[in-house]
């Protein structure tokens, strides 16, 4: 692969991505907040939908493609469309 098609292929990088890391929720590529409230968020992605439950949740930054939240997170769940 020439170094063309590598920028490419990472500036239009559409795979659905998820870190947690020190209390905080990456979402990379989602496709919609379905749910929103202080204990719980539902995201819609690619493969299904994200349940994010917690306390005092908060989306702390909110892009077209990308989505952090943060509060106390107690539990993260992948619900599959199969």
């Amino acid at each position: 692969m020439n170094l063309k098609n590598m920028v490419r292929n990472y500036i239009y990088d559409d795979t659905f991505k998820i870190i947690y890391q020190n209390n905080k929720l990456n979402i990379v590529n989602y496709n919609l907040i379905d749910h929103f409230d202080e204990n719980k968020i539902i995201v819609s992605v690619s493969t299904g939908r994200i349940i994010i439950k917690g306390n005092y949740l908060t989306v702390a930054k909110l892009l077209n493609d990308e989505l952090l939240i943060t509060g106390k997170i107690k539990n993260i769940e992948l619900n599959t469309d199969e």
